[in-house]
């Protein structure tokens, strides 16, 4: 029986049978390791990572006495739930990100990871609710996670169109849309992914699309 530990694009908890791509935490335990329930609070502090499945052989037991473990189906999906990479396991896309950030954001000194932490904290949530953003789609950079207009699906902008997303992966190529969009993933991650991030997608993006930067 799979745990209710895969996270949706609007960052809420889920069970599926999909591991995903990536794994994670948010700063510690918030499970109850018990009952393994899916728990009432959404984060242990503001340190929401994103993670490599496997690092240097290491081994626990998940939603164990130890940190809340998490998994997301790609980078795509844990950037639009409020994460960012990690700075042990992904310390190349850590900085990558954090430059990102830097010149995305006009910042005039390099923030410290707990500094964006908290930048981040107050896009991706209004206390336990998932915090969305109104803005134009044609501003919006590949990568982008949106809630579709009938608030039941998630769309991933890339290239040209939007691919439907599911745990186990994207499932349906749809147009783009058009005019103001709600989106899921929060401004200082899309000003990352418009200074040229790669984020990393999940393999079956590639079976609707061409990789973002290469012609249709």
């Amino acid at each position: 029986m799979p745990l209710p530990n895969r996270v949706r694009p609007d960052g809420a908890l889920f069970a599926d049978p999909a591991r995903g791509t990536l794994f994670g935490n948010r700063g510690g335990r918030f499970h109850d390791p018990r009952t393994q329930a899916l728990p009432r609070r959404i984060q242990a502090s503001r340190q929401w990572i994103c993670c490599v499945l496997s690092f240097k052989g290491r081994r626990h037991q998940v939603w164990g006495p130890g940190y809340t473990d998490l998994f997301f189906c790609d980078e795509v999906t844990a950037f639009a739930a409020g994460h960012r990479p990690c700075m042990e396991c992904r310390r190349h896309d850590a900085l990558a990100y954090r430059a990102a950030l830097v010149n995305g954001l006009g910042l005039t000194q390099t923030p410290f990871f707990p500094e964006i932490d908290r930048i981040l904290d107050g896009e991706r949530r209004d206390g336990r609710a998932k915090r969305t953003h109104r803005l134009p789609v044609e501003d919006l950079p590949d990568g982008a996670m949106l809630l579709a207009e009938n608030g039941g699906e998630f769309l991933a902008l890339r290239g040209g169109s939007t691919l439907l997303w599911s745990p186990a992966g994207y499932i349906e190529r749809r147009d783009r849309p058009a005019g103001t969009v709600t989106v899921l993933t929060p401004p200082a991650t899309l000003a990352v992914l418009r200074q040229g991030y790669r984020p990393l997608w999940h393999p079956s993006a590639d079976a609707f699309t061409p990789p973002p930067g290469t012609s249709e």
